[in-house]
């Protein structure tokens, strides 16, 4: 009788078929996770079809052509052999003379079964070698051969033999046909299922391994002291701790805990399942302790990051008997990695290299992997290049180093030299080059690296999901950002904060609560980073009342303590104009670090609350905090508001020894302070030792001559700027217009008006329209001024008005002035400025009823006179004066050398213009009314001080009026001093008996 054993494969799809009993194996899978994994057969080696016929009693083995005849007529062919017994190269490879040997022994074994082995069982025993010799070396197809051979005898097998099989399916890495085989088993017992079971670990399936012990135990079928070892990795793969736990409580039960294994197993099931304390318990209470039980309490301690424990541990197991293998060694470098305990780390690379494995590439590629997590980009990168073939995990690694310290163009070159050798990344590779993209600046970059990412069926990964709308959001490209967000069907909150970090810019930013309620409604607990997301949406928005309602869940989540936190809450505050509350978050800090001083700083100078700013500088200074470009930026927009050049100047010397005086930040933040402070030749010094300007530097030292008087420097930088390549903007165009107004340029300004759409496509905001108003008002042209506001329809524009009624009072134009007053007190009826000026031309033409009428109109609106302020900084204080001052404690030293001042200039010439004064009154009491005006108060008080000032500086809160303008004049002229002061629309340089605004102004 003859039976036919068929190998039928298929170049696309190879099937193997078995016959054993009469059945067909592979069949029906029991459970869903069983899938089909025998090994296909390497495409140059497949054959369409191999058959042979094989007798079970006689001698004559017909063989076809590709039978080995050479080694007594075995039935395994011989194309085959390369890779059929070889198993696993790489695992094989230190094995190779005892795995040929096996091979033929196992081919002799095949030849004259009829004739040499008459009795069954003998045959059933021989079978049984030869199974064990091909299970031993992974010889899968010499195994399935052998079970063809058997199928061909009619045997029918004993217990033995059927665990053999199965035996053999299961090391060979096909738990698949085992479980098939043992369906098929008649009896089953504990060897069985235990050999079933370790065929599913050793594939990693251990859910499988698991509910495979759980059906055994409920067939009753008793484990022994090898099953419980093996259940017990199962439940270490899957990390199943309570199943773990009950099968622990076997090992108590059956008494096999003081076994070796068992135990070992057991430590290694609560060290994988962060149960280190019971881990750690059970390890020393074992009477025996191997490689392996130390192993695992070590890797466990690793994978914990528990840094100082796995260095005791390792010194404990240094001092012991045990002998350091390479697993040894990379399982401490995993824990040095994770702990990033660098000095650890390069203690096992000195061991390494003593005990001549620091060559071994699985050594090699954990040292990678610990120097790159400890930051040391050049040592990880001088091992990995001795790396002959290194692996996916330690391409990964070296490429994230990279990319965490900032080596962003090394990162990308190796990604490329990676794909170049062929490897394959993983997803946390491309998740670090995802992050990468976003460093080097480059989202065509991203965007490449998406498509590739897409084309490999990365996009699902949850880690390289969040790098992508993380890198579209740092972008700036919140669309694509949040397309990406909706194709990820794995979100966490890591995901959620990569999309809200994106809505906190003002054109987007009101869709930031929505997501953030979005983020509470699905359950999950926000964040430190989610937070600092919400609170900068916040901000943008100037939302208090949702910014509060954050603040209190903030402190719910206990997150209130969080310095972080609490620097996001403060700016939040600032920006919607509740500096209390900053100030209230600022002070409950924990630790004050330079970016919550920076950010308060800042919130009182956008509080206007510039004195209160320079304190809080001078505080953080105490505190031994030393200040970064912005921290400087703050404090010197702070001594501009106020006028504190001294305390500005203290500011640009620790700027300059902090080595902060170059960076454009802090050298715009100078220029505009010393400009701001009249004092604009140091304003020209620090711009000219800049190296580099940008458009920013370049508009503040243009309005910076513009607001001084120097219109023509101002048209003259202008140029310069463009000769430089420096591309204006909307600010650019305001400090030049404003150049040729107070100039009275007015073709040019017409020109350079014109300029602004047709040259440079900036579209003009109404800030130019009003510096064109300006331009022709000034000049007096006034039909021109009419004509220009109906053609371009800015007749609702208040600002056009304001400026239209400003050179109606320079020139006294009564009528227009009434038609902008109507206007404005259409527009914005409760602004103070409307009725001063208009109330200002009718007492210059004398008209007092009309006068009074106004100012009792200004009454029932409940609208006050702003009073006028002038103060003076001497000495590094401010001192303040009100008109008619009497407050000041040295007032009656004030007031003498005033009135001594005032005898000799009007001995000189000088006479008071009492038309200036908007009263009527006396003339004698103009004159005295005149007399005690602030500025002059001030300009008193700064020449009676300790050290007389060279120039004197003071600053007034509105226009200076024209008497005094003229007494600056004379006084400037008989003592020989220069003195600037700064009103609410420009700075007067009094020198010599004129001034820079060459009286228009």
């Amino acid at each position: 009788m003859e039976f036919d054993f068929v190998v039928s494969c298929n170049m696309r799809n190879p099937t193997h078929v078995f016959l054993f009993r009469g059945i067909n194996l592979p069949f029906s899978p029991r459970k869903a996770f069983f899938k089909p994994s025998i090994p296909p057969l390497p495409t140059s080696q497949r054959r369409h079809h191999v058959s042979f016929s094989l007798s079970p009693v006689s001698e004559n083995i017909q063989s076809s052509s590709v039978l080995d005849h050479t080694n007594g007529g075995a039935i395994l062919m011989t194309e085959f052999e390369d890779t059929t017994f070889s198993g696993n190269a790489s695992k094989l490879s230190e094995n190779k003379e005892r795995i040929v040997v096996q091979t033929r022994e196992v081919r002799r074994g095949l030849v004259g079964f009829g004739r040499r082995y008459v009795d069954g069982k003998s045959l059933m025993i021989r079978y049984s070698e030869l199974l064990k010799l091909c299970a031993s070396g992974k010889d899968l197809w010499g195994g399935m051969a052998i079970h063809g051979q058997l199928v061909v005898t009619g045997l029918e097998p004993d217990t033995h033999l059927w665990i053999s099989l199965l035996n053999l399916y299961a090391k060979c890495g096909t738990p698949e046909c085992a479980l098939r085989l043992f369906d098929e088993m008649p009896n089953r017992d504990v060897v069985s299922w235990t050999a079933l079971i370790s065929g599913f670990v050793a594939q990693g399936c251990g859910s499988e391994g698991a509910e495979l012990f759980c059906e055994m135990r409920k067939g009753g079928v008793m484990p022994n002291k090898f099953t419980l070892p093996t259940v017990l990795k199962a439940c270490s793969l899957c990390l199943e701790l309570e199943m773990g736990k009950q099968v622990h409580g076997e090992v108590i039960k059956t008494g096999v805990d003081s076994d070796l294994f068992v135990g070992s197993a057991l430590v290694d099931l609560y060290a994988k399942c962060g149960e280190l304390e019971s881990a750690e318990r059970l390890f020393f209470s074992m009477p025996q302790k191997n490689a392996v039980s130390w192993n695992s309490l070590l890797n466990g301690y690793a994978q914990s990051g528990c840094g100082t424990q796995v260095l005791g541990l390792f010194s404990q197991m240094a001092e012991s008997d045990i002998k350091f293998s390479a697993f040894t060694l990379s399982t401490f470098l995993k824990g040095c990695a994770n702990s990033e305990n660098l000095r650890g780390g390069q203690a096992v690379h000195s061991m390494a290299m003593k005990m001549d494995c620091d060559m071994d590439e699985f050594i090699s590629c954990s040292l990678v992997d610990m120097y790159s997590k400890c930051g040391m980009a050049d040592d990880a990168l001088k091992l990995f290049t001795g790396i002959e073939h290194p692996d996916t995990v330690t391409w990964s690694a070296i490429i994230t180093c990279l990319e965490q310290q900032g080596k962003t163009q090394e990162a990308l070159e190796l990604f490329s030299l990676m794909r170049q050798n062929g490897a394959k990344p993983n997803e946390y590779t491309l998740a670090s080059l995802v992050s990468a993209s976003i460093d080097y600046g480059d989202q065509l970059y991203g965007e490449s690296l998406h498509a590739f990412i897409y084309k490999y069926g990365y996009e699902s990964h949850n880690c390289v999901g969040n790098a992508l709308v993380s890198m579209y959001m740092k972008c700036g490209d919140v669309q694509s950002g949040s397309r990406a967000f909706e194709l990820m069907t794995d979100r966490d909150l890591v995901t959620w904060n990569a999309l809200l970090s994106g809505y906190h810019d003002e054109d987007v930013c009101d869709a930031g609560p929505q997501i953030f309620s979005e983020v509470l409604a699905g359950g999950l607990i926000p964040n430190m980073y989610t937070f600092i997301s919400i609170l900068r949406s916040c901000s943008s928005l100037s939302d208090t009342s949702f910014g509060k309602q954050v603040h209190a869940h903030i402190v719910k989540n206990k997150m209130n303590e969080n310095d972080f936190v609490g620097t996001a809450l403060i700016d939040m505050y600032a920006k919607s104009n509740s500096l209390e509350d900053a100030e209230f978050v600022f002070h409950r800090l924990n630790r004050k670090d330079i970016f919550s001083w920076t950010v308060i700083i800042a919130a009182c100078v956008r509080s206007d609350q510039a004195e209160k700013a320079v304190k809080y500088f001078k505080s953080m200074q105490r505190d031994g905090m030393k200040p970064n470009e912005f921290t400087f930026a703050s404090c010197l927009s702070a001594c501009s508001d106020i006028a504190f050049v001294e305390t500005g100047q203290q500011v640009h010397s620790m700027a300059i020894k902090i080595g902060h005086s170059d960076d454009l930040f802090v050298a715009g933040a100078l220029v505009d302070m010393y400009g701001k402070c009249g004092c604009i030749d140091e304003a020209v010094a620090v711009f000219d030792c800049q190296f580099m300007r940008d458009t920013i530097l370049w508009n503040t030292i243009i309005c910076g001559y513009s607001q001084h008087g120097q219109e023509m420097k101002a048209l003259e930088a202008f140029q310069l700027m463009l000769t430089g390549n420096v591309v204006p903007d909307e600010v650019t165009f305001l400090g030049v217009l404003s150049a040729c107004s107070r100039m009275g340029l007015v073709e040019e300004g017409q020109r350079l008006f014109k300029e602004l759409g047709t040259t440079y496509r900036i579209s003009p905001t109404i800030e130019h329209y009003a510096c064109m108003v300006d331009i022709l008002g000034r000049a007096g042209r006034f039909n021109e001024v009419i004509h220009f506001i109906e053609e371009e329809k800015m007749n609702s524009s208040s600002i056009i008005w304001e400026t239209v009624l400003g050179a109606c009072h320079l020139h006294g134009n009564l009528e227009l002035g009434k038609l902008a007053a109507e206007n404005l007190f259409q527009l914005v009826p409760s602004m103070e400025s409307t009725y001063i000026l208009l109330s200002n031309i009718y007492a210059s033409r004398g008209r007092w009823d009309d006068v009074r009428d106004l100012r009792v109109l200004m009454s029932s609106q409940g609208i006050k006179k702003e009073p006028g302020c002038s103060w003076v900084e001497v000495e590094g204080r401010v001192h303040v004066f009100l008109s008619q001052d009497a407050s000041h404690p040295r007032i009656q030293e004030i007031y003498s050398n005033l009135e001594e001042t005032s005898k000799k200039l009007t001995a000189s010439g000088y006479i008071p213009k009492i038309k200036h004064v908007l009263h009527d009154v006396t003339d004698n009491e103009k004159k005295e009314n005149l007399m005690y005006h602030s500025e002059r108060l001030a300009l008193s008080f700064s020449l009676i001080g300790a050290k007389p000032q060279k120039t004197i500086r003071i600053f007034k809160n509105l226009r200076i009026c024209g008497d005094c303008h003229e007494f600056m004049k004379h006084f400037s002229s008989l003592l020989s001093k220069k003195i600037i002061v700064r009103d609410v629309k420009q700075f007067h340089h009094f020198k010599d008996g004129t001034c820079s605004c060459g009286d228009y102004w």
